[in-house]
């Protein structure tokens, strides 16, 4: 493409998943030695760690502590404790082929090991463990033009979203691609940058994708509400469903509880440097504007959980009367046979031969026939559903 080789200096691809400093020496474990202390298939572990591709594993205490990786191939990543990921290749070739590179090492030859240290434990719901990750790409540039950076943008078939111009770097921004133009600042505190600027876009991310997913199960719910009455038939399989959303709430609701610990150490960490808080303030990054959108969303999510717990208990009392419509049935086919019985028994004790086992089959068949009749009445039957109506949150 039409970038001068020496003027892209680095490109970077990252991501963020909550984790803790107890996740980074398990990861730590697998990436040094391919082993773990957790009850996983040590031959598993091994074959995992030989398609890593390591050539180098190092512990590097800090603020946030991480461990430094370098492949054979050449590509380095930084996995921070929190659970920030950051890959890195330098010595350019392609753009393409050097973020093919990246992007096809992280999903393919690092992601599978990783993915089964962490299999054990709480898993990820269902709705989110599907979604594909979007990375953004960040190219830096060492003084690169204007024109370079259009034909970057036209190269990835990128709208410009974004411009900062300043003077130790310049910034430009399209839906997946980020510029940065490097002119006289220092490399560690671009890297810095990006971090950061990885961090912030995931957590916003992840917002969006669970005050989606809230939509989502609101709606699904509300559809079936709003209709003011159900099939006695139905109601078993949406309680079912109903309680797998709960299950899903349970293990999201957690997650968004702990967001709010990483994203204020992440602040307090970068106003503690004077030169990284001044481009912090120069590139505007909200710490406060992302903890606001976190507090709504837990809000938005207190809401669901009540709104699923209110179902649930109202779905519950509806089959609770079909539970005890059933029994009813039950007793009213008993009676019956008792009745004919003791009728019979009155006029003539029947002998056990071929005649008695005609009538005890015809009584059951009979029996049978009546219990079926009564769960189709019951299954057809549409019972009310009462329940207070909510406005939508907008």
């Amino acid at each position: 493409m039409a970038v001068s080789s020496h003027k892209a200096q680095k490109i970077y691809i990252g991501g963020w998943f909550q984790r803790t400093t107890l996740h980074l020496s398990e990861v730590y474990d697998f990436l040094k030695r391919g082993e773990s202390p957790l009850p996983l298939d040590k031959d598993k572990l091994r074959t995992l760690h030989l398609q890593a591709d390591i050539a180098s594993v190092a512990m590097h205490p800090g603020s946030l502590d991480h461990i430094g990786v370098r492949t054979n191939a050449g590509i380095e990543i930084k996995i921070y404790e929190d659970g920030l990921v950051l890959f890195s290749k330098e010595n350019l070739t392609s753009l393409d082929e050097d973020i093919h590179d990246l992007t096809s090492y992280y999903e393919e030859k690092l992601s599978p090991g990783i993915g089964y240290i962490f299999s054990l434990g709480a898993p990820v719901p269902k709705e989110l463990a599907n979604i594909k990750t979007v990375y953004p790409y960040f190219i830096v540039l060492h003084r690169g033009t204007r024109k370079d950076v259009q034909a970057i943008l036209e190269h990835f078939r990128e709208e410009e979203y974004l411009e900062i111009r300043k003077k130790e770097f310049e910034i430009y921004r399209g839906n997946n691609v980020y510029i940065v133009n490097n002119i006289s600042e220092q490399m560690p505190q671009v890297e810095r940058l990006i971090e950061e600027q990885v961090f912030m876009r995931e957590f916003k991310g992840q917002l969006h994708r669970y005050l989606n997913l809230h939509r989502i199960i609101w709606e699904r719910i509300a559809e079936v509400k709003e209709k003011g009455e159900i099939k006695g038939g139905e109601v078993g399989a949406f309680k079912e469903k109903v309680e797998s959303y709960a299950k899903t709430i349970n293990l999201i609701e957690a997650r968004i509880g702990q967001m709010g610990t990483y994203l204020h150490t992440r602040e307090k960490i970068a106003r503690e440097s004077k030169d990284f808080a001044r481009l912090l303030t120069v590139l505007d990054f909200k710490h406060e504007t992302l903890s606001d959108t976190l507090d709504y969303v837990k809000g938005i999510w207190g809401m669901t959980k009540n709104y699923v717990t209110s179902t649930l208990d109202l779905f519950s009392s509806i089959q609770a009367k079909s539970t005890e419509a059933s029994v009813k049935n039950l007793t009213i086919i008993t009676s019956m046979g008792v009745a004919a019985t003791l009728v019979n028994f009155a006029q003539k004790v029947p002998q056990f031969n071929g005649g008695g086992l005609v009538y005890v089959a015809i009584l059951a068949a009979v029996g049978y026939s009546t219990d079926r009749i009564l769960k189709t009445i019951y299954k057809r039957r549409m019972y009310k559903i009462k329940d207070t109506k909510l406005a939508k949150d907008l």
